[in-house]
């Protein structure tokens, strides 16, 4: 909206956001369970609302993909972000819609794809919404699901030979139960390693911003990595393992370091402070990773789509009409 453009966002009846609103249902869907029942409602919702757009707007977005088998009944040009990793069946699936336009989240990820019509567009964050700490407190954060792909096992191995204590926020998933149990509720004492539950917006802040450094070591190809770029909004550096878009997010000795391995990740944390700037971390987030940016972007991407929409259907407006094309 603040680059000139009318947003209307179809979602829940909850949601509250900037924009116009339309829903089919007026609460939320969470937690997320698996049923099929919640696919059914999906499906519904998003017919229902490709629909409702098809006759108003120059360009339709979706995020999930019960929308690409509408496009090929709508004259608008349809977007899809594709946000999960890569997976065949998927690929195949999405090679039967060549005239939609398709966003990957990170280059690793578009890399594995073979559509015709595909960019990356990075996620991006309000930054000013995170809270800058300068002077950090002598703690490592993590920040995320407690899952073996996250790799919270391996945040703790890394902060006990580093010698710096850690913090643990995230959810703990009843199908990973058995893994906080045996893998990461041992080594919690409360002090060294404290597991601080779940992190609503204002104890997120609060951890990131006064950390050493939050540690990533992802143990999966991530697509993007959210939580990366909102530490550094922070002025919080990450120190990673490589995997999936990681080295395209982590910048070497500006906004944290991609280590090879849990020791290197140990050694970079004990000396965190005397390699990096607060300031320079949360510099490099404004200026590669803000909603400013990735807004920017769609929008381009918006008009170029309407753009050739246009085009396409010229001959066919003045056919309806009766007129003559013009002459090349």
């Amino acid at each position: 909206m603040a680059l000139g453009h009318d947003v209307v966002v179809y979602a829940n009846g909850e949601s509250e956001i900037s924009a116009e609103v339309r829903w089919l249902y007026p609460k939320a869907q969470w937690p997320i369970t698996g049923e099929f029942s919640e696919s059914l409602k999906e499906m519904t919702h998003t017919a229902w609302a490709t629909r409702d757009a098809a006759d108003s707007f120059d360009a339709i977005h979706v995020n999930n993909i019960y929308g690409l088998p509408y496009s090929g009944f709508v004259r608008v040009p349809v977007i899809h972000t594709i946000h999960h990793e890569h997976v065949e069946e998927l690929s195949r699936f999405y090679s039967h819609y060549p005239d939609v336009q398709y966003v990957t989240i990170s280059d690793f990820q578009r890399r594995q794809e073979l559509m015709p019509n595909i960019r990356t567009i990075h996620h991006g964050v309000d930054v000013s919404r995170y809270s800058f700490g300068r002077t950090k407190e002598p703690y490592l954060s993590f920040l995320g699901r407690i899952a073996p792909i996250k790799g919270t096992h391996l945040a703790v191995a890394a902060a006990k030979k580093s010698g710096i204590p850690l913090k643990i926020a995230g959810e703990i998933q009843p199908m990973f139960r058995d893994y906080f149990d045996t893998e990461i509720k041992p080594h919690i004492d409360g002090k060294f390693i404290d597991y601080v539950g779940e992190a609503d917006w204002a104890a997120k802040n609060e951890l990131l911003s006064n950390s050493l450094a939050m540690l990533f070591p992802i143990q999966w190809n991530e697509p993007f990595g959210l939580v990366m770029i909102e530490a550094m909004a922070c002025g919080t550096p990450v120190l990673a393992l490589p995997g999936g878009s990681v080295p395209e997010v982590v910048e070497d000795g500006i906004s944290g370091y991609v280590c090879g391995s849990v020791e290197q990740m140990a050694a970079y944390a004990r000396d965190i402070e005397s390699l990096i700037r607060p300031d320079n971390v949360r510099r490099y987030a404004e200026e590669y990773f803000s909603t400013e940016r990735m807004a920017s972007q769609y929008a381009r991407l918006y008009e170029s789509v309407a753009d050739r929409s246009m085009i396409r259907s010229a001959p066919e407006l003045l056919e309806a009409s009766g007129a003559e094309p013009a002459a090349a």
